[in-house]
């Protein structure tokens, strides 16, 4: 039997999966790695700490089902998206963390270059919003701050990457600097109508173009990795953003079709085939897969916190030990409180794209306890999601097909996805395997090099596991939404 290995590089931790003949998982390895906060709004990783947990996990999870290189017909990577690394290009040593998409400190950037009016050429190009979100405005960062880079990178001493890219070049020792469109479209440096890195943004940011990684499609050649890492060559044969993944990993192969991932943040993308629609709403135009040359685009929201504002209930003010806590506490929850917590411990996502606005937390009474922060938690993914495919139905003329498929750790919570269905009227549903990243990648992988089935026959075995229906009064559902809505608005900072 022959597996594919998925490498899952995500935002708080490094996975490794081994799908067998049958696309089913034989065996997970995963690791966490240390988050670092060195200012207000900083957020930064090791990047050696990705690689060696990464590289860590792909032995340990050979190990657990005595597996040898040959076992391995190819390797897919899916990854954290944004997150930015520079490295030296003799010695593969970072100059600097990778600073992870949540970071902010380019904010005054973002603000400098819309004061220009050059965010409508940014967005017709590259379908993004000015924010310091995206990887360009975070490479600028490291170019100005870190003495002589500038100048190494003219020279063609330093090489950008996104964590693909990085984990490429690692796993072939240096012979792999490459990305995909997916991850190269969110680092708006990247013309995804003409499928180009762009020559005009590059210059107004100072990066050189000899820095940049060449771009292929999400199925393609990207290289073999070094025979001494994981004991012989595997051809690396699939790479997608991890949310592109998850698309992918969901069969959302049809225009009009929706899903919504909740990790640490939530991200909803709806397919909009081949056309790049330009948002009226402040939703990102993006690439959801290039395959055989022929790019789809979708829609993107993009919310910052959705399970990491549980972590915070764990690991910031210690009212649950263990996430999974909150759905229990959500049921006991008294439904007269009307709490609202709005998590923009990072500033808020779309459609708001306020850098700058904090998380607050509304509506508390004298009876108001630990039940209720729990269960306005939750709640507040539910309405962000309600936010973005508001946004979504209003840009997109094509039609949805009516049905929100989610995945991510989150979407395991039996009482938050039924939330989610009753604040948007809309049916949830949730398939047997929630693991869709992985599964996007490891499908790239598979299929590229002959051992899984066409995009047809791949949808075909989407399964589902559980469908969540509206039950909510609309009246009631209008009234709460209207609630959120306020308090969203006390918290901007444009107000």
């Amino acid at each position: 039997m022959k597996y594919i290995l998925a490498i899952d590089q995500g935002t708080t931790s490094s996975r490794a999966i081994l799908f067998d003949e049958r696309m089913q998982i034989a065996a997970t390895a995963q690791k966490e790695f240390t988050q670092h906060f060195p200012a207000s709004g900083w957020v930064e990783h090791k990047p050696n700490q990705i690689w060696s947990t990464t590289i860590d996990m792909c032995r340990e999870v050979m190990q657990k089902i005595n597996l040898e290189a040959r076992d391995i017909a190819s390797i897919g990577i899916t990854n954290q998206r944004e997150t930015t690394l520079v490295w030296d290009k003799a010695t593969g040593q970072p100059i600097y963390n990778a600073i992870v998409w949540q970071d902010r400190r380019t904010s005054d950037i973002c603000k400098s270059l819309k004061a220009d009016g050059l965010e409508p050429m940014i967005t017709h190009k590259t379908g993004l919003l000015l924010d310091p979100y995206f990887s360009a405005t975070k490479l600028k960062w490291i170019l100005d701050n870190v003495e002589g880079a500038r100048t190494k990178a003219i020279n063609g001493d330093l090489l950008f990457g996104t964590v693909d890219s990085f984990l490429l070049w690692k796993l072939t020792e240096g012979k792999s600097h490459v990305t995909d469109a997916t991850n190269a479209a969110r680092t708006m440096l990247y013309d995804i109508r003409r499928g180009n890195w762009d020559e005009e943004i590059c210059h107004l940011l100072g990066i050189p173009m000899n820095m940049l990684p060449e771009v292929h499609d999400c199925a393609s050649n990207f290289g073999v990795t070094a025979p001494s890492l994981l004991g012989g060559i595997i051809p690396i044969h699939g790479i997608a953003g991890d949310q592109q993944a998850a698309t992918i990993g969901q069969a959302c192969f049809t225009a009009g079709m929706m899903k919504s991932t909740y990790g640490t943040g939530c991200f909803a993308l709806l397919n909009t085939g081949d056309q790049l629609v330009a948002s009226k709403n402040r939703l990102l135009g993006t690439i959801a897969y290039q395959l055989d040359g022929k790019t789809t685009y979708a829609l993107e929201g993009s919310i910052f916190v959705a399970g990491a504002v549980v972590q915070w209930l764990r690991d910031g003010i210690g009212i649950v030990s263990q996430a999974n806590e909150t759905q229990k506490m959500a049921e006991t929850a008294g439904d007269d409180q009307n709490v609202y917590m709005v998590p923009a411990f990072t500033g808020l996502g779309a459609p708001y794209w306020d850098a700058e606005c904090r998380g607050a937390i509304f509506g508390l009474t004298r009876s108001s306890n630990q039940n209720d922060f729990a269960r306005a938690a939750l709640e507040s993914v539910g309405y962000q999601t309600r936010d973005l495919l508001e946004a979504m139905q209003n840009d997109w003329t094509g039609g949805t097909k009516g049905i929100l498929r989610v995945d991510g750790g989150m979407s395991a919570n039996d009482w938050a996805m039924q939330f989610v269905s009753d604040i948007l009227g809309t049916p949830v549903d949730r398939p047997n395997v929630l693991e869709t990243t992985a599964t996007g990648a490891a499908w790239l992988a598979g299929m590229h090099s002959g051992m899984y089935p066409d995009q047809s026959g791949f949808a075909d075995n989407w399964s589902l596991e559980c469908r969540f229906t509206p039950t909510m009064d609309a009246s009631k559902r209008d009234s709460k939404y209207a609630g959120w809505k306020d308090a969203v608005s006390r918290c901007l900072t444009s107000r």
